[in-house]
């Protein structure tokens, strides 16, 4: 299907007082499209460097990165929020959800800026939230529901505007090992619907249902496993 994802000799430099601290060094890296990719390493490996420059939330001190055909790295900051909102699904921890909104209403805001009316954006919202089995608790704010449901409203968010990646950091890092096995069921029915995902992972099981496993360590990535 093609490279969704590029890396080529990505370096990540840091300044740090007087010193200077190399994050990532010279990491090359494919990710196919409709690829499932998880991503391990220890604190301080350059694991969580490498996903915010793959998620668009940082830029590299040198070398290329191409998202879906586009060099990503001379972006600016505006071209780059403008890419995260239309290419790029992010599932994290902590939820991130308003806490004053229901759920419908946190799954529409990444199409606020879309350009869709407001039918369209309830439309594709309400279809997000059926896909992930909340249809019925739509209308529920983030404190009348459990984790694991506020997980599944956080990836309805993730997919609603129907993006290249879906990058998921430690998606279930706040919650009990059932509701973590039920997400990570989630996150395995949207890879078969052809989404394209990156798991931010320290725990080998959850590791061991990605189709390949990538490891980082010094900043540097050093083994790369098809399962």
């Amino acid at each position: 299907m093609g490279a969704l994802i590029e890396l080529r000799d990505v370096e990540k430099l840091y300044d740090m007082g007087q010193e200077q601290v190399r994050a990532l060094d010279r990491v090359s890296l494919d990710i196919d499209k409709g690829d499932y990719v998880a991503v391990m390493g220890p604190s301080g490996s350059g694991k969580s460097t490498l996903m915010n420059i793959v998620g668009c939330l940082d830029s590299p001190t040198a070398g290329s990165y191409r998202l879906n055909e586009r060099e990503i790295a001379r972006m600016d900051d505006d071209d780059l929020a403008a890419i995260r909102n239309r290419e790029i699904g992010f599932i994290f921890q902590t939820f991130n959800l308003l806490p004053r909104t229901d759920a419908l209403q946190n799954v529409e805001l990444p199409l606020v800026y879309s350009g869709l009316s407001r039918r369209d954006r309830r439309k594709r919202a309400e279809e997000a939230l059926d896909t992930v089995g909340l249809g019925e608790r739509k209308h529920h704010r983030p404190n009348e529901l459990s984790g694991g449901q506020r997980q599944r409203v956080a990836i309805a968010r993730a997919l609603v505007n129907r993006p290249s990646l879906v990058l998921a950091d430690e998606p279930t890092g706040n919650l009990d090992s059932k509701t973590g096995d039920e997400i990570m069921g989630v996150l395995d029915e949207i890879h078969r619907q052809g989404n394209t995902i990156v798991l931010v992972t320290h725990e080998e099981e959850l590791a061991a249902r990605a189709a390949r496993v990538v490891r980082v360590r010094d900043g540097r990535i050093v083994s790369d496993e098809r399962h």
